[in-house]
């Protein structure tokens, strides 16, 4: 290593200055708020003392040719990025975290990952921005690309420090820090549930397509579908608040699984495939509600199973949302991610992933989707032509509304940032935005390759939020909504359907629902 003394930031004035690269690798979780998992995590460095700034991680290509491209694409991403916020970096720090395969060794695995080490250094190079350190970290062990000295980077690796015992670590807990356990644990919150909960689930779920899509179809009909469902909803989440929360996460998973019925569950989430639907309720989701309503849109998202894992894409982005809301970035970018990789071309989730990634605040968003769910909460909607036919403009207007004022936030903020002295990028943690508190560090997760975003900083907002225009009708509305009756419960079980839906592998008419068409028996299904 040809240097040793990055300085990781801490809330408040506290400060650790990193040694080596023992140091760097047990810090790794610290600056993140997670364990890393099969990931590629690149942080930029700033001035003489090596301040940590900008941070970008990517999940670790299965396919080695695809290792130049991304390469290329994450140096230019964090670089610019950086230069855009607060300065060009003076170096970067790589790391490049992966479990051995079945039968291989850690060092098999470093060695293995070598040539992506060495081509994310060539990139950076290219860049004129040096990695002064890469570390693979594989199998409870970390190894160096970059120091020759074997007496602290040995050949077969050197141990990584039991957890709690580092200099990190202390830090980390006198300054109330929390790792948040490892990324995979974070997803698998959100993954499908498992046999044989699942082929009930699913078999509700083709019982609600069946059902609801042509009541969701059919213009006139479609605003009655779209209550019941915000109804159901607001039972739901009356449920979810009033029950005790538990500390455990599984216990917590299997809990809030219990509190759902698999046809209501079934409804509400074809029901949510109505963009008016999805767009109404993240209205009206509000700071008091965080924690139940993250609960329940985690417990949605694990009810698509099978064939309608697509359908998770608005309930994983609803939890997103929540959770940025709330404060909770991390969990947010990660729900964000598994939205699009469900549905890479979700343009909700897109959105709101690049907006939390660039650091647009929240409240501007949320003052915007409960500005246009206001617009229309008399529930009328324009027609064409004689049959009825819903037109897409009012389904696209949040979207739309979201795009702008992100794009709005985004030129603000380079303005911002271009306004900024250069000299800046050198100055102390706690006067510069790219060197945040650990907690809220401006990690940039990228979800796929071709869609790189560059790393943004979190804006602080002292002001207190005041109520956007629409805030109290959408209150009294979601409160009408949690007590207005169920109507007939069909394929909604209890409580009532929702809107409707279909798992689509071809992209849908903009406006409209997914809809699932039965032709024969249980597995030959055609979509449309």
């Amino acid at each position: 290593m040809t240097r040793h003394n990055e300085a990781a930031g801490l809330p408040g004035e506290e400060q650790v200055t990193l040694r080596s690269p023992a140091e760097l690798a047990d810090a790794l979780p610290y600056v993140l708020g997670f364990q890393p998992d099969d990931s590629i995590v690149m942080i930029a460095l700033h001035g003489s003392r090596g301040r940590f700034g900008g941070r970008l991680r990517l999940g670790i290509p299965r396919v080695p040719e695809e290792w130049p491209e991304v390469c290329d694409q994450l140096a230019e991403c964090l670089i610019s990025g950086c230069e855009r916020r607060g300065g060009r970096p003076e170096g970067v720090v790589l790391f490049l975290c992966q479990e051995p395969a079945e039968g291989e060794s850690g060092q098999e695995a470093m060695e293995r990952l070598r040539p992506l080490a060495q081509r994310l250094r060539i990139a950076c190079g290219g860049l004129d921005v040096p990695v002064f350190e890469a570390l693979c970290i594989s199998g409870g062990r970390f190894w160096s690309y970059v120091c020759p000295d074997r007496r602290c980077c040995p050949p077969e690796g050197v141990p990584l420090a039991l957890p709690g015992t580092s200099v990190m670590a202390a830090a980390a807990t006198f300054a109330g820090v929390q790792v948040r356990g490892s990324l995979r644990e974070m997803e698998a919150r959100l993954a499908p549930l498992g046999a044989p909960r699942a082929d009930g689930q699913e078999r509700a779920l083709d019982a609600a397509g069946v059902e609801l899509v042509p009541r969701i179809l059919d213009g006139g009909g479609s605003a009655t579908v779209r209550a019941q469902t915000l109804g159901l909803l607001g039972r739901m989440l009356d449920e979810f608040q009033a029950e005790t929360p538990v500390a455990d996460a599984c216990t917590a998973d299997l809990s809030d699984d219990g509190l759902l019925d698999d046809r209501e569950a079934a409804a509400v989430i074809i029901g949510l495939q109505d963009r008016r639907t999805r767009d109404r309720v993240a209205g009206w989701m509000e700071e008091v509600d965080a924690d139940a309503a993250l609960r329940l849109w985690r417990a949605l998202a694990r009810r698509c199973v099978g064939s309608y894992g697509e359908h998770a894409a608005a309930p994983l982005t609803l939890a997103g949302w929540v959770a940025w809301s709330a404060g909770d970035e991390l969990m947010a970018r990660v729900a964000f991610g598994r939205a699009l990789r469900v549905d890479p071309d979700y343009l909700f989730a897109r959105l709101l992933h690049q907006a939390c990634n660039e650091g647009v605040h929240p409240k501007l968003l949320r003052q915007c989707l409960r500005r246009e769910s206001s617009d229309g909460v008399d529930g009328s909607e324009r027609v064409d032509g004689s049959d009825g036919t819903v037109r897409a403009d009012r389904a696209d207007r949040a979207d739309r509304a979201v795009h702008a004022a992100v794009h709005a936030e985004l030129e603000r903020l380079g303005d911002l940032a271009a306004a900024e002295p250069q000299e800046a990028a050198g100055a102390p943690a706690e006067t510069v935005e790219t060197a945040g508190p650990v907690e809220s560090a401006d990690l940039t997760e990228v979800s796929a390759p071709a869609g790189v975003e560059e790393p943004g900083e979190a804006e602080e907002q002292a002001e207190a939020e005041a109520e956007a225009p629409g805030e109290a009708e959408d209150r009294r509305e979601r409160q009408s909504a949690r007590e207005r009756p169920g109507g007939t419960a069909g394929s909604g079980g209890k409580g009532g359907p929702a809107g409707a839906g279909t798992p689509g592998g071809t992209r849908r008419p903009e406006g409209r629902p997914r809809a699932r068409r039965r032709t024969g028996g249980r597995g030959a299904r055609s979509r449309r």
